[in-house]
């Protein structure tokens, strides 16, 4: 057999096993007969036997544990809905924490509605195949992140509004075992949240002020992980509040694999690494991408939600991963940014801590009415003659 026929035997080997362990995770799974494992639930229901199956009365400020378990096992199902919904009670002020295998540290810490892909204070409808936000209007809130732990775990919410939570309804469905199979990694999940700086010399991009500059480093990119240890990167959900019309996507996603100086995954812009092209503002809902919220707005103005899951692509790492994207080429662009990246870890780590509640609370969206009084400050400058366009030099 010659090296190329060997080489095509090989690959097409591990395509097919590949393949094959791609299904017996998903609907090929179903088949398995399997022993050693219990399906068990913890859930807000009324223990009384009553119909007042939720939480009452969380106080602003209070931790509630949701679940808490020993020994080994992996959730597989979170569901929650609470009230009052948005904007009565944002559900970016509702901190979520899990812990694995008894760390003292959270190894997902996330305000609630940007974990499910909620941003802002904001309720819609977002599906993938992980994560979603279900009618009514996204109040549904749901995982199928699959997060193992081998010396138990625990999950709460804190109350970090300034009123009290009415009601906070939830399930998490999990398998109990004996023992946690080898080689399981530990899911983590970070939030963080920037309102990015300009350009000194203004915001240049589309090359609009004159000729831009360029960025081969990565140093002041928007920052979605820094991670330490042996795992892979599955996905992120990213929040832009533009405060301009102009496009915000030609900033490149970069990926730093294992201390490498220079992007060991360099993309090609904001629209390309969210599996998009051409400056869309469609919606768009695929299980591994999409467009959940677009601005509805002048150009790019306001607010956009999107977000992509590495389901058949993890980023693998051995030692470290560094990763964020441009906001505007080369780092030139005002513009609020939240995100939430998930990865896995052969062992279960505390992440960074996140913003504050005031750190973290949206910028107001930038209308008509803000341009309008823009326009009414340049007509001054030009001696406010009448028939003046708007494209006057």
């Amino acid at each position: 057999m010659n090296t190329s026929v060997r080489v095509s035997s090989v690959l097409l080997s591990a395509s097919l096993a590949l393949c094959a362990q791609t299904a017996m995770n998903d609907l090929g799974s179903l088949t398995m007969i399997r022993s050693g494992v219990k399906s068990k639930r913890i859930s807000s229901y009324d223990r009384s036997g009553g119909n007042n199956d939720r939480f009452e009365n969380i106080p602003a400020g209070e931790r509630r544990t949701l679940f808490e378990v020993s020994g080994a096992g992996i959730i597989n199902h979170i569901w929650i809905t609470i009230a009052p919904p948005p904007p009565g009670l944002s559900r970016n002020d509702l901190v979520l924490r899990m812990y694995w295998d008894g760390n003292s540290e959270p190894s997902v810490l996330s305000p609630l509605g940007p974990f499910f892909g909620q941003g802002w204070d904001e309720a819609y409808n977002f599906v993938s195949l992980p994560l979603s936000a279900n009618p009514v209007e996204g109040r549904a809130l749901v995982s199928y992140f699959q997060m193992p732990f081998a010396k138990g775990a625990k999950i709460e919410v804190e109350n970090q509004s300034n009123r009290k939570v009415d009601a906070f309804y939830y399930y998490v469905d999990y398998v109990e075992m004996e023992k946690l199979p080898d080689h399981l990694g530990r899911f983590h999940a970070w939030y963080n949240h920037q309102l990015t700086d300009a350009d000194p010399q203004g915001e240049n991009e589309w090359d609009t002020l004159g000729p831009g500059g360029k960025n081969t480093t990565g140093e002041r990119n928007y920052l979605f992980a820094d991670i330490t240890g042996k795992g892979h990167f599955v996905g992120v959900n990213y929040y832009v509040n533009s405060p301009s019309p102009m496009w915000y996507g030609e900033g490149d996603d970069m990926f730093f694999v294992d201390g490498a100086k220079t992007p060991t995954l360099h993309g090609t812009g904001t629209e390309d690494y969210f599996n998009t092209s051409w400056c869309p503002k469609d919606k768009l809902s695929h299980p591994y991408f999409g467009y959940a919220r677009v601005n509805g707005e002048t150009g790019w103005l306001g607010r956009t939600h999107v977000y992509r899951f590495h389901i058949s692509d993890p980023i693998y790492f051995d030692q470290s991963l560094k990763c964020g994207i441009e906001h505007g080429h080369n780092n030139v662009l005002t513009l609020d940014l939240a995100s939430v990246a998930y990865w896995y870890l052969d062992k279960a780590t505390g992440v960074k801590p996140i913003p504050g509640r005031q750190e973290r609370q949206p910028k107001p969206v930038i209308g008509a009415v803000e341009m309008h009084k823009w326009r009414h400050e340049w007509r001054k400058e030009k001696e406010a003659k009448p028939t003046l366009w708007g494209n006057e030099k």
